[in-house]
């Protein structure tokens, strides 16, 4: 007797973040990531003894062409240990882009837990820092009023952009000359190597250290990782045990960044493309970005759109997707639908702006995180 046929399985649930542009930190975890994390090893990491963690580190050495790597609770953690590898006594600067999240967005990190200073650059170009914006700002020499310049971090990408890699280059071997470090806050790395074709190790060869994040573009559900020198990674390890990082049973974090890696960071060039095409629509409707449209952001540059931010966060809710500022990001789980309806909710705000009263002063946030507004504000 022949077998009924069997109904085909159910369709996978769309992501709560399908609609969700506010960041790709909002992303949630895969079937195929919640099936490794079961069936993840339990091996005790501060003994180095996870099979899934040592599996995943020494994967990431071997892409970044690094010699070691170190799993970190977050990318502001991978950050904060990556640049304090490098400093010893004080005093002491950093250099970086002022918009720098190493700078910027760490809670003070550099000065509370480097006892560093700072010096923030706004890059001449407005969107990524030259070897002519260093030689402007870096601090050389024994000059007793001065803390010198130990270590260059740069940002990969920043506000989305990407920087040459002839760029870095040109900033490392000057650095390296001078006897300084270079770290890289890689938290987008993944999405610079999709969009430009080169290899992680094409960017790492130029950086002492290197921080990415897992869970921003990547969508693994926590985590961030840290490559380098042997020695750089063993005194990780210490520091980040300082830090309360020596966690456990760290396989059941690290089996959903190896999926991600290897199912996630695929699909980033079809995003990169999908922003795009995103570009292209919103610039028929006279929506232009504050800068390059490189990879998985779009800014909005409001003043030259005609829309009024407020208005627009009003638009989004009655369509039933979420911003919260200038910035769209763009992420694998955003569906197609969520893309229609932030359009309508565009189109719709650019002409109810068109509406409002003169003078009328907008109480949204606005400036967001690499806008022009902001650079112009100090240029």
């Amino acid at each position: 007797m022949a077998s009924s046929p069997q109904p085909p399985p159910p369709s996978p649930q769309p992501s709560r973040a399908a609609n969700d542009f506010r960041s790709d930190t909002f992303t949630t975890p895969t079937p195929s990531m919640l099936q490794a994390m079961a069936s993840a090893s339990f091996g005790d990491d501060v003994y180095q003894e996870d099979a899934t963690t040592t599996g995943f580190e020494a994967e990431v050495a071997r892409l970044t062409g690094m010699q070691d790597s170190l799993f970190m609770l977050s990318g502001t953690m991978g950050n904060q240990i990556g640049v304090r590898l490098h400093l010893h006594q004080p005093p002491h600067s950093v250099l970086c882009d002022y918009r720098a999240h190493v700078y910027a967005e760490e809670g003070s990190g550099l000065a509370v837990l480097s006892q560093a200073m700072v010096t923030p650059v706004h890059p001449r170009n407005g969107l990524y820092l030259t070897l002519d914006d260093v030689k402007r700002w870096v601090v050389l020499g024994d000059d007793i009023h001065c803390a010198p310049t130990k270590v260059i971090s740069l940002e990969v990408t920043i506000g989305g952009v990407l920087t040459p890699l002839d760029e870095i280059r040109n900033i490392s071997e000057f650095a390296h000359d001078n006897g300084i470090k270079v770290h890289c806050d890689g938290a987008r790395l993944w999405h610079a190597s999709a969009a430009t074709g080169h290899s992680l190790a094409d960017y790492c060869q130029y950086f002492d250290s290197v921080s990415m994040c897992v869970s921003k573009g990547l969508g693994a559900p926590i985590g961030g990782v840290l490559a380098g020198s042997t020695a750089d990674i063993r005194r990780a390890r210490w520091l980040r045990k300082q830090q309360g990082g020596g966690i456990r049973q760290a396989g059941v974090l690290t089996a959903p960044a190896m999926v991600a890696l290897k199912e996630i960071w695929p699909t980033m060039r079809t995003t990169h493309e999908r922003t795009k095409k995103l570009e292209r629509e919103l610039g028929a409707m006279g929506v232009v970005p504050q800068i390059p449209v490189d990879t998985n952001f779009f800014f909005i540059d409001a003043g030259r759109s005609g829309v009024d931010m407020g208005v627009l966060l009003d638009k989004c809710g009655k369509f039933g997707v979420r911003l919260q500022d200038e910035r769209i990001s763009m992420h694998h789980q955003i569906s197609d639908e969520a893309v229609e309806n932030l359009k309508r909710a565009i189109k719709e705000a650019v002409e109810d702006t068109k509406k409002l009263p003169e003078g009328y002063v907008s109480k949204a946030r606005t400036g967001g995180y690499g806008s022009t507004s902001k650079m112009n504000e100090y240029s």
